[in-house]
């Protein structure tokens, strides 16, 4: 197969966002029917080179194969989508149903997510796993919750370097998450800021105080409608074939939920913590994207960097 012909199917195979578990069947049929589409075009005559430019603009260009391949392969069955969604629910029955004020079945709840996503981490990594990876990353919140209550002068030391830490822990799973697809990096950080708006809502000072455990269980009803709504966008998300669906969802889920949290606040969340909530949700989506497009280019970069270099040897 010609550099051209292994490019247009690399292309392909990096776009498609295939699973693993059918990669290797979906490109290997692919492969066999350019193989024989050549085979028939060099028998009418063509020449080796006119037959792969013939093959190239007969098949399509590789983004309209790869969303084509896409939609036929990226719907989740349904115990993808209950798998995927149940954290969601989970953590909304907590506020729900106001469980959220025993630490039994809060230890319980969360000991569950966290030994599912261990779980699914070192068995493949799932479609549904991400979701649970986003309630993994609460520790790291904890933390720097936890950094308020330090003197002054210590946490003015603390503080950087706890970004640093938390940036970097979160850049190396969102990088390793990038395997699959940046949109389910998206999907893992999506509950972030909603966590975030709410924990302003309750606690404006950052302090957790008896007042914002009173805030916390008048708001109770709504913080557990909207991770169960959130379940919903994900059940949904899960589902749906065509991409650009998937990230207007999940855009629109997200801006929608958001806002709600700023409504039923009760005016703890002020304009500048409005605005960098939403550069938070921004994030969610851009960062995951930019990171991919970076892989990807350098990944490029090196296989062209490769060829060159196998060429002058040859």
């Amino acid at each position: 197969m010609t550099s051209e012909l292994a490019e247009y199917i690399e292309s392909i195979r990096y776009t498609s966002k295939l699973q693993p578990s059918n990669e290797a069947e979906v490109l290997g049929e692919l492969e066999t029917h350019i193989e024989d589409k050549l085979q028939e075009l060099t028998d009418s005559g063509l020449s080796e080179e006119e037959a792969v430019k013939t093959c190239l603009r007969q098949l399509g260009s590789p983004s309209l194969v790869a969303r084509q391949i896409y939609e036929a392969y990226s719907q989740g069955s349904w115990k993808q989508v209950f798998m995927a969604s149940l954290p969601h629910i989970l953590f909304g029955g907590l506020f729900t149903l106001n469980w959220w004020q025993h630490a039994g079945w809060l230890v319980v709840v969360l000991s569950l997510i966290a030994g599912i996503a261990v779980y699914g981490w070192r068995h493949g990594k799932p479609t549904w796993i991400f979701s649970w990876l986003s309630y993994s990353l609460l520790p790291v919140l904890a933390v720097g919750i936890l950094l308020v209550y330090l003197p002054k002068g210590l946490s003015l030391l603390a503080i950087p370097v706890y970004i640093a830490l938390a940036a970097w822990w979160l850049i190396h799973i969102v990088t390793q998450t990038l395997k699959k697809d940046w949109l389910f990096s998206s999907v893992m950080l999506l509950p972030m800021p909603i966590i975030i708006g709410w924990f302003l809502a309750v606690s404006p000072d950052w302090k957790i105080t008896t007042t914002s455990l009173e805030r916390a269980n008048i708001m109770a009803p709504w913080i557990g409608l909207s991770f169960l709504a959130l379940g919903l966008t994900i059940a949904a998300f899960i589902r749906i074939r065509q991409r650009w669906l998937r990230i207007g969802l999940l855009v629109l889920s997200g801006i929608i939920t958001l806002s709600l949290v700023v409504h039923y606040a009760y005016g703890q969340i002020n304009t500048p913590m409005f605005v960098g909530l939403m550069l938070v949700m921004s994030g969610v989506f851009l960062v995951p994207l930019v990171l991919e497009r970076y892989f990807r280019n350098r990944s490029k970069s090196l296989a062209k960097n490769t060829r060159i270099d196998n060429a002058k040897t040859a």
